[in-house]
């Protein structure tokens, strides 16, 4: 299987900037409008499991439960067809139609790339119009516009829009032949990957770099090289992926968050990345950032 970053292909036109009040209504009613449905936290697919599939017509719609009063218009594709999202019921087990996680259709990479980006997309505008139902200027309701693209303040007027959070995510070296890696009680057994946190206001993104890894490891860093980049809509993060140079040798290691931290030879890295570390010593899988993060170090050795 090709090795991809997850989320990062969405060819939809979003024309966020020119919607009106009509843009939502008039693409639900063309013929052509295609609806993917989420329910809960998991999206409604249809297929085999090696080719699943999100896309639903209009008419599919209201026979799974859709709410299509709160659906969101997330852009056109290359041919004109629009594309919205709503919110559904479970489906019945045993179905034709089931209920699978984001995250897990990631994992397997067998969801079409652009479709798994728009599904991101979608994912990520319905948290924050989830946590955005009140004004946090006056506490009055919200009500949602530019197809879910905005909401207003019923009582006092005041607009919204759709927040994204940046996290770096860095893979620290010594500029030689050695990386640091950590681990967090709640990764899987064996697992190491990049250290993360997010920015905080104020603050360039090589600072958070390296106010991040002093934080988590210990260790001062100099340069910060940006890397590559991936929308994470668990709930609506963009990771910033960077390469950053150790200026120091000895981990100590935050023990609270971390579980462990410790550098790796990138022989060992290589060996994780194609699950033949002989301690069972494993790295994330391709769909994450932090994989290519190490692909990218293991490859320039």
């Amino acid at each position: 299987m090709t090795e991809r970053m997850a989320f990062t292909t969405n060819r939809l036109d979003r024309d966020s900037e020119k919607r009106t009040e009509s843009s939502l209504a008039a693409a639900l009613a063309e013929s052509t409008v295609t609806v993917c449905l989420i329910a809960g936290s998991e999206w409604l697919v249809t297929g085999p499991e090696q080719a699943p599939d999100p896309r639903f017509g209009a008419a599919d719609a209201p026979g799974l439960g859709a709410d299509l009063s709160h659906a969101i218009l997330l852009g056109r594709t290359d041919d004109g067809t629009a594309v919205v999202a709503a919110p559904a019921a479970s489906p019945a087990d045993g179905g034709a139609v089931r209920a699978v996680s984001l995250r897990a259709l990631a994992m397997a990479g067998t969801l079409d790339p652009d479709l798994e980006g728009q599904l991101a997309q979608a994912q990520h505008l319905f948290h924050w119009n989830r946590r955005t139902r009140f004004c946090g200027v006056c506490s009055g309701p919200t009500v949602g516009e530019a197809g879910g693209y905005r909401r207003r303040c019923t009582a006092c007027g005041e607009l919204f829009f759709p927040r994204t959070d940046p996290v770096v995510i860095m893979l620290v070296h010594d500029g030689g032949e050695r990386c640091i890696l950590g681990r967090q009680p709640n990764f899987a057994p064996g697992m190491y990957s990049a250290l993360a946190g997010f920015v905080e206001p104020g603050e360039t993104l090589e600072d958070a770099v390296r106010r991040e890894v002093l934080e988590e490891a210990g260790i001062t860093v100099g340069a910060v090289r940006y890397h590559a980049s991936q929308p994470w809509p668990f709930p609506g993060s963009l990771m910033i992926g960077c390469l950053a140079q150790a200026t120091q040798d000895t981990i100590r290691h935050d023990t609270t968050e971390l579980e462990d931290c410790r550098w790796f030879t990138r022989q060992e890295a290589r060996a994780m990345l194609d699950a033949t570390h002989p301690d069972g010593i494993s790295a994330p899988r391709p769909y994450a950032i932090a994989h290519h993060l190490l692909r990218a170090f293991v490859e320039a050795g």
